[in-house]
């Protein structure tokens, strides 16, 4: 059994047509109202691109689905829906949508991202990153004599992993306050240049000063990072940069129209 989607999430998603079906004329005529072939194309083209088969089958079901959209379309306008404004009001909105998706298609079309553009942000996102990933734990508290104190207690021969029961940080003191592998862009700057003077096993012998509060960090562990390579992340990339060119044009339209 074919699902099709509500008429106002096919109009969304129009713009996902590919090429249309050549008919010589209407899909079908209902009570002497036409239904376009068009119409049919749209649909047909959304039900193939969410995977299914082309064959006369789908076709059929399509035409009877446009039949039993057209029926109910006419009944509604016989009881006068078609009228009421909130009708109207989704109506439009259904219809503005589809206009703009068309407008950032033909956006993104005419204002591509190059592979200059790629290659850019790839070299910037690999420099953030390093060369070194860390494997760092913490104890965060709110006073920096809390972490003198927790300080003066790893000197003592206690275990971090025990201390770190009374961190503030939620996500890593039960784990004994391990962080994970790390690139040092992931952490706040007090953080992160404490963190890469450390030597492997050893840990922080003043506190370091953040604005979540106190750390007092020791460094497990540190490897060489392997950037991945361009193709292996250049999709995610280009949505990534197309999304940002789409917004940044969004905005400077905002700024220049008249708004009272």
């Amino acid at each position: 059994m074919i699902r099709f989607p509500s008429r106002l999430a096919l109009c969304l998603m129009a713009g996902l047509i590919g090429q249309a079906a050549q008919a010589a004329g209407p899909a079908a005529t209902v009570n002497g109202t036409a239904i376009p072939a068009a119409r049919a194309d749209v649909m047909f083209n959304e039900q193939r691109a969410q995977g299914a088969p082309d064959n006369p089958q789908l076709r059929d079901a399509v035409r009877e689905e446009l039949i039993r959209r057209e029926v109910l379309a006419q009944e509604a306008a016989k009881k006068g829906l078609d009228k009421k404004t909130e009708v109207q009001a989704q109506m439009d909105l259904a219809r503005q949508a589809v206009l703009l998706r068309a407008y950032i298609q033909d956006y993104v079309k005419t204002n591509p991202v190059t592979d200059a553009d790629l290659k850019k942000e790839y070299d910037s996102v690999k420099s953030k990153m390093g060369s070194k990933e860390y494997k760092p734990r913490h104890v965060l508290v709110e006073t920096e004599d809390e972490a003198k104190a927790i300080i003066a207690k790893l000197k003592a021969g206690e275990k971090f992993d025990a201390l770190a029961k009374q961190s503030k940080d939620p996500g890593s003191k039960d784990n004994g306050g391990d962080l994970g592998w790390s690139n040092p862009g992931m952490f706040v700057k007090p953080f992160s240049d404490a963190m890469v003077k450390l030597e492997k096993g050893k840990y922080s012998d003043t506190p370091v000063k953040s604005d979540f509060g106190y750390h007092v960090i020791q460094l497990d562990d540190v490897r060489d990072l392997k950037a991945p390579d361009f193709d292996e992340v250049k999709p995610q990339l280009e949505q990534r940069l197309q999304q940002q060119k789409i917004e940044k044009h969004i905005m400077d339209l905002r700024a220049k129209a008249k708004v009272q």
